[in-house]
């Protein structure tokens, strides 16, 4: 990451919320299956780089992350149930259920505000500003691009050069902060962006990329940043 940025855009599901895990699962639950947060963990870092490689390969759609990603975890709890599997799938794509929030978020969204112009660019249903709005942090983004609202999803240019354009902000003085490789820093980096990815399960340890596992992590990033520059 250079110097040079000025505005930094936040994608929202993996990065600043997460799933309610306890909602989404209760069909789950309601069966006797008790799932460890450390299955979950190793699947989502299993998946995504299955999905990255699928995505660099032949491209897909960003949503068909969590079919891979349940159908998989069916196949490992033994529930052979397509039903359930496509309950569980609508169930984590609706934004209202991305309310899980890390401790200090809000104050770390807002520290950082104080030194760039900060913005969201999410893959979502058209709701995200309400759900942002119910976990107390959509006072912290001067702009919401969601792609339910603009009709590009990323990794899609035409998301974040209308996200750019909504923040007067240059590619090349903007960073970009999402949680999957193939999606947003291929996306953000292809629209001339600079990106590092929020990486907390440690899907991307190996990869050669910039990444961060917190926001407070991301905060000694810039700071190491800003004081290259001076």
């Amino acid at each position: 990451m250079n110097s040079k940025v000025k505005v930094i855009f936040f994608d929202v599901g993996n990065t600043l919320l997460f799933p309610n895990r306890e909602r989404i699962h209760a069909p789950l639950a309601e069966r006797g299956f008790v799932l460890e947060g450390e299955h979950l963990r190793d699947l989502e870092c299993r998946t995504k780089n299955r999905f990255d490689g699928m995505m660099t390969k032949n491209g897909s759609t960003d949503h068909s992350f969590w079919c891979m990603f349940y159908s998989q975890l069916l196949c490992e709890i033994g529930l052979n149930d397509d039903a359930i599997r496509d309950q569980l799938v609508a169930s984590i794509r609706n934004s209202g259920n991305w309310d899980t929030i890390r401790p200090g978020t809000a104050e770390q969204l807002h520290e950082i505000g104080e030194r760039y112009r900060v913005a969201v660019i999410s893959n979502a249903d058209g709701k995200i500003e309400d759900v942002l709005h119910r976990c107390g942090i959509a006072q912290c983004f001067r702009t919401i691009t969601d792609s339910g609202l603009v009709g590009y999803e990323k990794p899609h240019p035409e998301i974040f050069r209308q996200a750019l354009k909504s923040m007067n902000a240059a590619p090349e003085e903007s960073l970009y902060v999402g949680d999957v490789y193939s999606v947003d820093y291929l996306g953000a980096t292809g629209a001339g962006m600079q990106a590092v990815l929020m990486d907390v399960p440690g899907a991307y340890r190996d990869k050669g990329v910039p990444r961060v596992e917190s926001l407070a992590e991301l905060q000694i990033v810039l700071r190491d940043g800003e004081s290259t520059a001076s």
